[in-house]
């Protein structure tokens, strides 16, 4: 009895590795493909039938892709409104996810259903009332402007994330430090803050892919000569076609931030996730 248990459970361990390896496939097979496309000669990029292994490597497409347009510009500038809207993002959100977390005041229930309902509503809805807002504000075709309509959605998505993380930090710690002598604000410097920060970590890196790979509204609230990178990749699209070959090493040349991000950031991130069970 007990080997037809443990075969069963080898079968079973067996079908979730395999059903583990399909979904691995599945979700990294776009960037495989956009690795082979970036690095292989143009012409093969374009070829009818394909091939799924690479045929040959060049780093053609990169040379093709600097040259197209102007690159670390774009780079440049999706760096500075990316990192802006993040520290904004992280400053306004914790202060928001700590009064709604830890202090019981009328209309918290509202706020909290507010944060959720924000970020129900499709971002192409609003393009048009955001568009005349910053025109009537002198902020069309400014980062500053591109900053604040990011904010828009990112905030919500920081405050509700940072609420799971605070509220699973028992009250008891900041009270036991209240009661060594401890302020408020010293008790959630020394005792909640570094408990908070694996989790800090892992909002700030979502909050700043959110913002690197927005295209819509970079692309409609921005001049060509202010472009992101995002909206930078659209300049392989031509009257004569797409260069595929050349926007792939594009791609794969706007990722290398996000890669290195999370690099830096992997073990914060991993202990920040795990931590972040919401409750109450």
């Amino acid at each position: 009895m007990s080997t037809l248990t443990g075969a069963g459970r080898r079968k079973s361990r067996l079908g979730w590795n395999l059903l583990g390896l399909l979904v691995f496939a599945v979700a990294g097979f776009p960037l495989y493909w956009m690795l082979n496309t970036a690095f292989k000669p143009a012409k093969d990029a374009i070829d009818p039938d394909p091939s799924l292994l690479p045929t040959g490597i060049t780093f053609a497409n990169f040379g093709r892709a600097l040259d197209i347009a102007d690159f670390w510009g774009p780079v440049g500038r999706s760096l500075v409104v990316s990192l802006a809207v993040v520290v904004i993002g992280m400053v306004v959100g914790l202060l928001a996810a700590l009064a709604i977390s830890r202090f019981a005041f009328r209309g918290r229930k509202i706020v909290i259903v507010g944060i959720l309902a924000v970020q129900m509503v499709p971002l192409v809805a609003m393009i048009i009332p955001v568009f005349l807002l910053l025109n009537d504000l002198g902020q069309y075709d400014r980062l500053t402007g591109l900053i604040i309509t990011y904010l828009t959605f990112v905030l919500p998505f920081t405050v509700w994330t940072l609420r799971g993380f605070i509220v699973n930090i028992p009250k008891e710690l900041e009270e036991a430090a209240m009661v060594d002598g401890c302020s408020r604000t010293g008790a959630f410097l020394r005792v909640v803050f570094p408990l908070l920060a694996p989790g800090m970590v892992a909002t700030s890196v979502y909050g700043f892919i959110q913002a690197w790979n927005e295209y819509l509204y970079a692309l409609m609230l921005l001049s060509q000569k202010n472009q992101t990178a995002t909206v930078w990749l659209g300049n392989f699209t031509t009257k004569h076609g797409t260069e595929y070959a050349p926007m792939m090493a594009g791609a794969t040349m706007m990722a290398v931030p996000i890669v290195a991000l999370f690099l830096l950031v992997q073990r914060k991130m991993a202990a920040g996730l795990t931590a972040g069970a919401v409750k109450g």
